[in-house]
């Protein structure tokens, strides 16, 4: 079904001529971001204040997920020069927080976890001091690729939990919730001192009691962070847009997350999991 955007999904146009900037940039190294692939409604402010969140392994997922804008089909060969690539974007930018997510690589025998640890390990090795957020796939549930990601030493692991689990076989067929919770509880058993975070797209037919169960499910995980933003849709032929969801509501779920006490939660429209994530990283 079509919807008009309410008042409050108004956003500005970034000048033309930083986004050109940016996209020559990623473009020339032959780099992918999640803000274009995905369609983020964010590309503008971020791309305006000279920062991105890099798409590693290509960009063709092979999972079908009916809310995403990420091509979809048989993904290319990894990309061995793709750490160095990054490195050089990070370094051209001036990168202090760095946000690196990936397609999912079901077709790769450890869903693409060897390419997240050479991105790190080149980061760490020639850029003294960054913070490195991983935006994580699920691995197939494999613990020997979780184990090596985490071990290769990010200050945040992310996991998107996406939506209620009512609505996984029609908005992430391929995707299992409770794999995605069990993840998170991981990451922490692994090494206690790597930050989690998860986050919660609204507007997709969920109750405001299904997503407080998820939030207090996410909080039994020893999850640190959430963020919580409206679900757009990207195209007539993804999954439809519901609900509208009020800023008023998502202030009260920001409020419902601190009272269950996670460290730092950030609701409201135009949130998406990587979206202004060094200032939810300080609020730790």
């Amino acid at each position: 079904m079509t919807r008009r955007f309410p008042p409050w999904l108004k956003h500005k146009i970034a000048p033309p001529a930083v986004m050109l900037e940016m996209k020559n940039l990623i473009s020339r190294l032959n780099l992918h971001t999640i803000c274009e692939s995905a369609r983020c409604p964010n590309i503008g402010d971020c791309f305006s204040r000279k920062t991105a969140t890099f798409l590693i392994l290509g960009d063709v997922c092979t999972r079908n997920c009916a809310f995403c804008a990420v091509k979809k089909g048989a993904p290319v060969q990894v990309d061995k020069k793709e750490p160095q690539s990054v490195l050089r974007a990070v370094q051209t930018l001036g990168l202090r927080y760095v946000v690196i997510t990936s397609v999912t690589r079901d077709d790769l025998d450890d869903g693409g976890a060897s390419q997240f640890v050479k991105v790190v390990k080149t980061l760490q090795e020639h850029k003294n001091h960054i913070i490195i957020e991983l935006l994580i796939p699920d691995f197939c549930g494999s613990f020997k690729a979780l184990t090596s990601v985490v071990k290769s030493g990010p200050h945040v692991i992310n996991h998107n939990i996406e939506t209620v689990p009512r609505l996984y076989r029609k908005v992430r067929p391929e995707a299992v919730y409770t794999r995605s919770l069990d993840l998170l509880k991981k990451v922490k058993g692994i090494n206690s001192t790597t930050i989690t975070k998860s986050g919660l797209m609204l507007g997709l037919g969920e109750t405001m009691e299904e997503v407080v169960d998820v939030m207090n499910d996410l909080r039994k995980a020893d999850c640190d962070l959430i963020t919580i933003g409206q679900y757009l849709q990207p195209s007539s032929k993804h999954y439809p847009v519901f609900e509208f969801v009020t800023p008023e509501k998502f202030f009260r779920y920001k409020q419902i997350g601190m009272e269950m006490g996670f460290a730092g939660v950030v609701s409201a429209p135009f949130v998406r999991s990587s979206f202004r994530a060094k200032e939810l990283y300080e609020a730790v």
